[in-house]
């Protein structure tokens, strides 16, 4: 892993930019990492019992799971990598997330390489796998609980600045009603001359009608 702790979190914090999307990826990388990491150790509890093929989809999803633990941690040209203190804490703080995912990696590829062998340390190695997978799998559920609250926020966060566009935009079409209303009654007081200017409030008050509708959509996409 290239992650170099708090220096590579300031990187991640230009690149690339949270929306709703990255962190329905993010959630969905973070369950992918869950799902093969149990059917890593599935098939090589079978590979270890001579089955045949189950190494090479052992091996298909160690490959899933190491891959999308760097994506995770280090970013790509989609996805941020660690880009909050909490997921900085859970990967190299104390709980040492991302050690302990990366011990349980090596331990895979160790245990699988026994199995493919016929090697006599495979079924120590695969008790060691099966015993690493409880604890993983806790930290993992950890790790993704993590992405589902930062989401959570994101979107409250969205959520919030569009009110308070709305609110600016209700502000501003409440002045040009105003100014429509003002004109057309100087327009009828000008009689023949202020036709024209008529012609423009009644632009104006249409335009007005617009806004409304679009503020009533857009709250109702920010209450939803």
């Amino acid at each position: 892993m290239a992650h170099t702790g708090s220096a590579a979190l300031a990187v991640n914090k230009e690149a690339p930019k949270l929306s709703g999307e990255v962190f329905g990826a993010l959630i969905n990388l973070s369950g992918r990492r869950r799902f093969t990491s149990q059917r890593l150790v599935l098939y090589a509890v079978l590979a270890g019992q001579g089955q045949e093929g189950a190494v090479t989809v052992a091996r298909e999803a160690l490959k899933l799971f190491r891959d999308a633990h760097q994506v995770l941690v280090d970013g790509s040209d989609t996805l941020p990598g660690i880009f909050c203190p909490a997921l900085e804490e859970a990967y190299f703080g104390r709980t040492g997330g991302d050690r302990q995912i990366r011990e349980f990696i090596e331990l895979a590829e160790r245990t699988l390489n026994a199995a493919e062998n016929g090697m006599r340390s495979t079924q120590g190695l695969l008790a060691q796998l099966v015993e690493n997978t409880t604890p993983l799998l806790a930290l993992l559920n950890q790790v993704t609980a993590i992405y589902e609250e930062q989401s959570k926020r994101h979107a409250l966060k969205m959520k919030n600045q569009l009110r308070s566009v709305i609110t600016d935009i209700e502000t501003i079409a409440k002045q040009a009603r105003m100014v429509s209303f003002n004109a057309r009654v100087v327009a009828a007081r000008a009689g023949q001359a202020g036709k024209e200017f008529a012609v423009v409030a009644g632009v104006m008050s249409n335009i007005t009608g617009e806004i409304d509708d679009m503020v009533k959509t857009a709250l109702a996409t920010a209450s939803a």
